[in-house]
């Protein structure tokens, strides 16, 4: 097993003035399972290509232990990789596609037997090893070409949007198989996905992007309960939290509608703007009885179940000012109906509207 590093690692393509990948610095941990995570065209595939090898590092350097691999053949690294596409050869079967890397690699029909039986038992594909691709399901695709990967006993998983061709239902067993296989196998694992429910139910610890720059990285409790910026907060979590802007003027107190709000002072000293972005997480939302709270009108209630979310409008704010509140699911409000949601103040989170940073730690 090995650490990885990316230490300065840029991609600029050709005809771009922006590099799809800008310096990143990153180091992953032995056997650490590491979600890249971030909306699409920000870089995430690309970081994981070029850690493959399959897209040319225009700077910097990317490291697999102590081994310096920025210039290094994609054969050479050690690394295995697993497709959005699974790529397998429809005309072999599931043991044969499983153990083809290890026959172009010269291994006897003995030791590709073993490993392949032993991968098989692992994600429970024994009994499908004498069929064709045609003849499984999207799921047990996805698993052989998993088992692919595993035979090789690389140093390195390099896993892009493995889940993203699979229903919802299929999606969520399969995280939960493929994160309790990297465990059990230990193999450092850097993973590629838009969906932030995957980040954070899948990764040891989550690397968010944007427009090919690292926002933060950090474990996933830790990224949700502190974003270090406003695009990291908005895109951690489902719903989304809250983020409102509201102008600063001198120490009077901000207003949501009749709410007031108090920036605290250290905010106030780091504040470069007359702006200030609120965030407050749906389940940091509380409706008020006794009216103390951001007057709110009703515009949906999504009835989920087991849980139930509140879509309002902030009454006598501007048109923008909507906000989503994780409501009691047997007694939600009525569409169209006055409320007040009273923000427990010890979550709010202040941001700096002009470079959307933390104000307050």
């Amino acid at each position: 097993m090995a650490t990885v590093t990316f230490d300065g690692a840029t991609r600029l393509y050709d005809g771009s003035q922006r590099p799809a990948v800008d310096a990143l610095d990153l180091e992953i941990g032995d056997g650490e399972f590491l979600v890249l995570v971030g909306p699409s065209g920000c870089g995430k595939s690309t970081s994981l290509r070029m850690l493959a090898g399959l897209e040319p590092v225009n700077g910097g350097h990317i490291r697999i232990g102590d081994r310096d691999v920025t210039h290094v053949d994609p054969s050479d690294r050690d690394i295995a990789m697993v497709f959005q596409t699974y790529a397998l050869y429809p005309h072999m079967t599931v043991a044969d596609n499983m153990g083809f890397a290890l026959k172009i690699a010269g291994k006897s029909k003995e030791d590709i037997r073993q490993r392949v039986e032993e991968a098989a038992k692992i994600l429970d594909l024994t009994d499908y090893l004498d069929r064709k691709p045609k003849a499984l399901s999207g799921g047990q695709r996805q698993r052989v070409a998993m088992g692919r990967a595993i035979v090789r006993s690389p140093q390195v998983f390099c896993m892009d949007e493995p889940l993203s061709n699979l229903d919802a239902k299929l999606r969520v067993a399969t995280r939960t198989q493929i994160a309790s296989l990297q465990r059990r196998l230990a193999v450092t694992t850097v993973y590629v996905t838009h969906d932030q429910v995957e980040a954070m139910t899948m990764g040891d610890r989550v690397a968010v992007l944007n427009a090919g720059v690292l926002q933060q990285v950090d474990k996933p409790r830790a990224m949700y309960d502190r974003p270090a910026n406003a695009f990291v907060a908005g895109f951690i979590g489902s719903p989304a939290m809250n983020l409102l802007t509201l102008p600063v003027e001198g120490d009077a107190p901000l207003h949501l509608g009749t709410f007031e709000l108090s920036l605290p002072r250290e905010g106030r000293t780091a504040l470069t703007g007359g702006e200030v972005t609120v965030g407050v997480r749906p389940e940091d939302l509380t409706l008020s009885a006794d009216g103390a709270g951001i007057p709110v009108t009703v515009e949906l209630v999504e009835e989920l179940g087991s849980d139930a979310y509140l879509h309002g409008s902030v009454t006598g704010g501007s048109a923008s000012e909507l906000l989503v509140a994780r409501v009691d699911p047997k007694s939600p409000p009525e569409k169209g109906s006055q409320v007040h949601l009273a923000p427990r103040p010890e979550k709010v989170h202040w941001f700096d509207t002009a470079t959307g940073l933390r104000l307050v730690d």
